[in-house]
């Protein structure tokens, strides 16, 4: 029992004692005879008296709930692993409240300036404006993030996370849009949105599902299933996007298990499930789909060992200038016998459950290896965190279609190796009102033209004499086998933001390329920062730069403040510039008279307005 609960018995036992003992009269004060005294008076004072010694047993007692309640979230505390799959483990097990809403709501206003860079449309890592003439391309967004929780008791909860208008441009799905009922003839008179419906005004609904899982609190640990975001480390393989400022983000189905065998500890072993393949209704009917092979299905067995303090353990240990050192693997084996062609291109299941002629398997016979290492060390002044990570294994055939799974020429196999990191290094001056940090990362490359971000989009470009290669596959097999056989360029994760052009907006993600970022912030009252970045971007090898024969990107400035209040409210605002270099320019000829023209300095105005709950 605690101090306060002990405190709270004695209490009680004295109110007793003294209602039942009368108190002596002062000296030299005779002692009235009984018929004399006052009945009423002595028993109005003796139930004053228990009211207050109630009222304060019952400050005492509360406080001992209280005390208890976060003992019990120490406790619970002590059980996390990492920010993602075990945030839930370190709370404590709700206030039994049977429904909890969390989430945000943000617009976000933002302004692009010459994102072509100057350059041809067909020569632009940009989606240009249609008008040739226009630089400027300007809106805004909106999204609201729901994350409700129903605690069907201590143990036993369902969580979930929507969307709703997810990155919708404000302005979008007009009234007058699809579909029309001919009210308005032309768009001027528009004046008000519907909602949107995939498929008929929009490409997305307007609610997207992110999460949705059961969540058991055991004995021996936390067992979790269903729909659910992944993170770990920094989060360049594996990050969940839940950021303020955040476009992507990974959710992954599986079913998982949280246990802390010594303290401190955690041991997680996952199944994933990456792609069932062909989904159907049996017989055209409606009802409970199933997976009509597992020969086309894809799954992961995932193992996570971490050794991590929770943030009370963290906080508590850099306010005693002790050091924290955290650190953990995540492996990853995942495999596909076969491939489902045309699955998500044309249906490749009729109306009756049976398969699409059109469609059918590719023998892929792959294997991946996901090894992901992470360690942070902190102290109360400084902080070194980074991540390393790479993707091993083998593409048995790279055939995409039935047909093609024959062909010498089209079913050459693969190998697969790449690997990345990334490491941040934090000091903190002031009592950690200047802050000063360098951030390093680097993604493997490979030789073949084109970055490799989004290698199904294969971007080739005659120009005079010059093929300009923008994105591609990073393998070279045709005719005769294969010259380059292996993808060896390491992509971040697109939720991994590192600048606000460059890598985010005109590549897509960190690939083939080193970068160098240090930052620095300063709080000028509490709640208000300031902040200011550069960030020099390489590629590896110049033949996967459109010049094909310098490495050099370009350096991005970014200058921006933040201000959030006590009650959620968050208002941001960033600026940036983006000078590109010379691995950015194609060069079509060596003729001054058709050369492309010199590149053009790129600019952006980002601006948030949220609201946290």
């Amino acid at each position: 029992m605690s101090s306060n609960a002990l405190l709270a018995a004695l209490l009680v036992a004295s109110a007793t004692a003294t209602a039942q003992t009368p108190e002596p009269p002062p000296s030299g004060t005779p002692a009235p005879s009984q018929e004399n005294a006052a009945p009423a008076t002595q028993e109005a004072a003796a139930d004053s008296t228990e009211e207050r010694i109630r009222q304060e047993v019952d400050k005492r007692l509360e406080a001992a709930k209280q005390e208890m309640r976060e003992e019990i979230r120490a406790q619970l505390a002590t059980q996390s692993l990492a920010s993602d799959w075990q945030e839930e483990w370190v709370e404590e097990k709700r206030k039994l409240e049977v429904f909890s809403l969390d989430g945000y709501y943000r617009l976000r206003p933002n302004l692009f300036y010459q994102f072509n860079l100057g350059q041809a449309p067909e020569l632009s890592l940009w989606n240009a404006s249609p008008r040739a003439t226009e630089k400027t391309q300007s809106g805004a967004d909106m999204r609201l993030r729901l994350e409700p929780t129903f605690n069907i008791s201590e143990e036993v909860r369902v969580k979930a996370q929507l969307d709703v208008l997810d990155n919708l441009v404000l302005g979008s799905t007009p009234s007058l849009g699809y579909p029309n009922d001919n009210f308005q003839l032309f768009d001027v008179f528009n004046d008000g949105q519907v909602s949107p419906e995939a498929g008929l005004n929009a490409l997305r609904g307007s609610v997207r599902v992110r999460e949705a899982y059961g969540e058991v609190s055991t004995p021996v640990g936390l067992l979790r299933f269903g729909r659910m975001n992944a993170h770990w480390g920094l989060g360049i393989v594996r990050n969940d996007g839940n950021c303020l400022e955040c476009d992507f983000g990974d959710q992954v189905d599986r079913v998982m298990f949280v246990t802390e065998p010594f303290d401190g500890f955690y041991v997680t072993p996952m199944l994933e499930f990456n792609e069932e393949g062909t989904v159907a209704q049996p017989n055209g009917q409606s009802g409970q789909p199933v997976d009509l092979t597992n020969a086309d299905d894809s799954h992961s067995l995932v193992l996570a060992v971490a050794r991590r303090d929770t943030p009370q353990q963290v906080k508590a240990k850099l306010e005693n200038n002790q050091g924290v050192f955290n650190y953990g693997l995540h492996f990853s084996w995942r495999q596909q016998r076969y491939e489902a062609s045309g699955l998500y291109t044309s249906p490749a299941v009729n109306a009756d459950g049976s398969v699409n002629q059109g469609s059918g398997f590719v023998q892929r016979d792959a294997n991946l290896y996901i090894p992901d290492v992470w360690l942070r060390y902190e102290e109360r002044k400084f902080r070194v965190e980074l991540e390393f990570a790479a993707y091993l294994g083998r593409i048995g055939n790279r055939a995409r279609t039935p047909g093609e799974q024959n062909n010498p020429n089209l079913n050459q196999s693969l190998d697969v190796v790449n690997f990345g990191g990334a490491a941040v290094g934090e000091y903190r001056l002031l009592n950690g009102q200047l802050n000063i940090q360098l951030e390093l990362g680097f993604a493997s490359g490979d030789r073949a033209p084109g970055f490799g971000a989004y290698p199904a989009r294969s971007r080739t470009q005659q120009v005079g004499s010059t093929q300009a290669v923008l994105e591609g596959p990073q393998f070279n097999c045709g005719v005769g086998g294969c010259q380059d056989n292996a993808i060896r360029n390491f992509r971040f994760n697109r939720a991994y933001n590192v600048d606000n052009i460059l890598w985010r907006q005109l590549i897509g993600t960190v690939t083939d390329a080193f970068y160098a970022k240090p930052t620095v912030r300063y709080t000028l009252t509490q709640g208000f920062d300031v902040f200011g970045s550069a960030i020099y971007s390489q590629a590896i090898y110049p033949e996967s730069t459109p010049s094909f024969a310098d490495r050099m990107l370009g350096i991005e400035t970014n200058l921006g403040a933040r201000y959030e209040t006590e009650d959620g409210f968050v208002a941001r605002i960033d600026w940036s510039v983006l000078f590109p270099l010379a691995g950015l320019k194609l060069d079509p000829d060596a003729n001054p008279a058709t050369a492309a023209p010199d590149l053009a300095t790129a600019q952006s105005i980002r601006g948030t307005l949220g609201i946290r709950f």
